[in-house]
């Protein structure tokens, strides 16, 4: 695990200090209190999809925080980083991690940041998620428990009838198996899919964007360890104020944001990182309720025999809305 705080960023990121007045960030209102801390640990994964967090450190400086970093940690490690105190706030992911909740950890959920993000391709001849019965799926970091959802949807049972091919599990890349042809489907998120769709390798038959009923819920959903937000409540409104904000520009300026994210080293290519940004609707955190997505998600994982509480006790052990529902009215979504 490393921090992302190269001088080449470092020098990007601070002659961009105009942007925040782009999304008209307020002066930080005396009522809220003094900063409890000012550094902010957030993740990078490698995935464009997040970019709200990547964009948003110089918003964070508008609130306050002087020390901003960003942790390196694929999508696995994010919650255990968190746990140790490497991590402020990670991205959480609520098939695979709405469990973890269910086990005890202390992670809770503050708001819903943007859908979409995967797409599952497959070779020729393969038309639907029902098709994939008795076939070998690939993924690179993919949380296996987003398919496994999506495949139990349409009436397989993942652990029998789905054979999964990880980048623990062979030499070679799983993306480049399934280019090559040696794997009949592959689960990825930006930019994985703006690389098949630029190698012309498959085709899509589900995309969380557009498609039913993924795309009525978030994806991507912002997070935190419990103690960190009862010890730093001013701090945990400020982030995620800067956040939000931040995929305020992610859906106003996308071109901007990509040119930002690839200056800052967040993301190699800026077509794949201009694609993304214009493919997922990022404004939609305005509009639908982090709660019904982790109600959705809960109720799919108890149905599936993948957790025994219910949605309403996970809801009520691992989220925390109150920051959400004030800066709502503060930015009249």
């Amino acid at each position: 695990m490393t921090i992302l705080q190269t001088r080449r960023r470092f020098l990007t990121t601070t002659s961009m200090a105009g942007a925040a007045g782009l999304v008209g960030v307020p002066r930080v209102r005396a009522a809220e209190g003094a900063l409890e801390t000012t550094t902010v640990r957030l993740v990078y994964d490698r995935s464009i999809c997040i970019a709200p967090e990547y964009v948003a450190e110089e918003l964070l400086r508008a609130e306050g925080f002087t020390d901003i970093r960003y942790v390196e940690a694929p999508g696995i490690q994010q919650v255990d980083a968190l746990l140790r105190g490497a991590l402020d706030f990670t991205n959480f992911l609520p098939p695979q991690n709405i469990p973890l909740i269910e086990a005890g950890v202390p992670i809770v959920v503050l708001a819903g940041i943007n859908i979409g993000c995967f797409e599952l391709f497959a070779r020729e001849g393969i038309r639907h998620v029902a098709d994939l019965k008795g076939k070998t799926i690939g993924l690179r970091v993919t949380p296996i428990g987003v398919l496994t959802l999506m495949a139990a949807e349409v009436g397989l049972d993942p652990a029998k009838d789905i054979h999964w091919v990880t980048a623990a599990d062979h030499v070679t890349d799983p993306l480049e198996l399934f280019v090559q042809g040696k794997l009949d489907a592959f689960l990825g998120f930006p930019p994985e899919p703006q690389e098949l769709r630029a190698r012309h390798a498959g085709h899509v038959i589900l995309n969380t964007t557009t498609d039913r009923p993924w795309s009525q819920y978030f994806c991507c959903m912002l997070a935190s360890n419990r103690d960190y937000v009862r010890k730093y409540p001013v701090a945990t409104k400020r982030v995620l104020r800067a956040v939000l904000k931040a995929a305020d520009l992610c859906a106003s300026e996308p071109e901007r944001v990509a040119r930002r994210i690839v200056a800052g080293g967040f993301a190699e290519t800026y077509d794949y990182a201009l694609q993304t940004l214009s493919e997922i609707p990022y404004e939609k955190w305005r509009d639908y309720d982090p709660e019904d997505t982790m109600r959705f998600y809960a109720l799919r994982l108890h149905e599936s025999g993948l957790i025994k509480s219910s949605p309403q006790k996970i809801i009520a052990d691992g989220t925390d809305w109150r920051f959400l529902n004030e800066l709502r009215r503060e930015l009249k979504a």
